[in-house]
Order: C-alpha cells, then structure tokens, then sequence
C-alpha cells in the first residue's frame, strides 16, 4: 500500500490542522498517511513513504527557519521523484508553502500545483480543501505505485499513451 506523511510545522495549530485534514483525505482514498511534526518525523519514515507533504506557517514573509533546515536535509533521505506537496498558513504575506515548493523541486520531487496557502485559521471549507489535496496525493502515489509494480513484474502496459493527432481523436 503506497504510504503518505505529512511533515508539519505549526506555531499556533492552523498548520496542523491543514496536516490531519490532508492526512484525511488521502486515507479516505484507501492510501496509509500520517502528520507527523517536524521535531518528531524519523528519517526512515520519509524514506519509505512514496508521497511527502511539507507544510509551514510563514513568518516575516519566509518559512519558519527549523523547517528550511529539514528541508535541507531531505536530499540526504533520497527523496528524487517521490510526490510532494507543500502547504501551510499565514497571517500576512504567505510565501512559505512556495518556498518549501520550490525547495522540494530542487531535490527532484515531483510536486503537486499549486500549493495550498489558508490564511488565519482554517474554516470548514478550507479544510475541505486539505482533504482534497489529500486525495490528490492519494491519487497521484497510487498511479506512481500501481506503474512501479507493473514494471517490478514485467507486466505489458496495459494501455498505450496517444498523444493528441497521433490517432484515435
């Protein structure tokens, strides 16, 4: 089963929130996800998960800097071409969810657009949205999983990608 965690930096709760409604969503699509805060996540638990979602409150127009630093160290936990998402809330500005975004492009994740900002506290629908997101990462690692496992069996494509005016439009 492909498994999601979340990775969560929360100074007044909002980004938490966002976590365990994303988490929400993606179990709701029969995928094994958890929130887990950032202080707490192990390295072997972002190795063995197939999607990463990073979310951070910003402050003074930037990510909170113990999460830039957890960041950084992902490179070190191989994480090329596995799904990410960035997400997270602010007060102000909001830039951190595109940095954290645009920091995991750059150690090859393939990151799902755009990236979920909430300002202030997350009411119903926006936490409608989480779990949206949820499901797309959900949705996403699946079709990455399913195609990985077919490949590991030798299994013959089961349909052939045609691309518009090569046929069959």
């Amino acid at each position: 089963m492909p498994k999601v965690v979340v990775v969560y930096l929360s100074t007044s709760g909002n980004t938490k929130a966002m976590a365990d409604a994303i988490v929400e969503g993606a179990k709701s699509r029969n995928v094994d996800a958890m929130a887990v805060n950032f202080q707490e996540t192990r390295i072997e638990d972002i190795k063995d998960a197939d999607a990463i979602a990073i979310g951070s409150s910003t402050f003074y127009y930037k990510m909170l800097p113990p999460m830039e630093k957890f960041i950084e160290s992902l490179e070190k936990a191989n994480v090329a071409d596995k799904v990410g998402a960035a997400f997270g809330s602010y007060g102000w500005s909001g830039e951190a969810p595109v940095m954290i975004a645009e920091k995991m492009r750059e150690v090859g994740m393939d990151v799902i657009d755009p990236v979920l900002r909430i300002q202030y506290q997350p009411v119903e629908k926006d936490l409608e949205e989480c779990k949206r997101l949820g499901k797309d990462i959900a949705i996403k690692v699946k079709k990455k999983y399913t195609k990985a496992e077919s490949e590991k069996r030798g299994d013959a494509p089961l349909m052939q990608e045609v691309k518009m005016g090569e046929g069959g439009h």
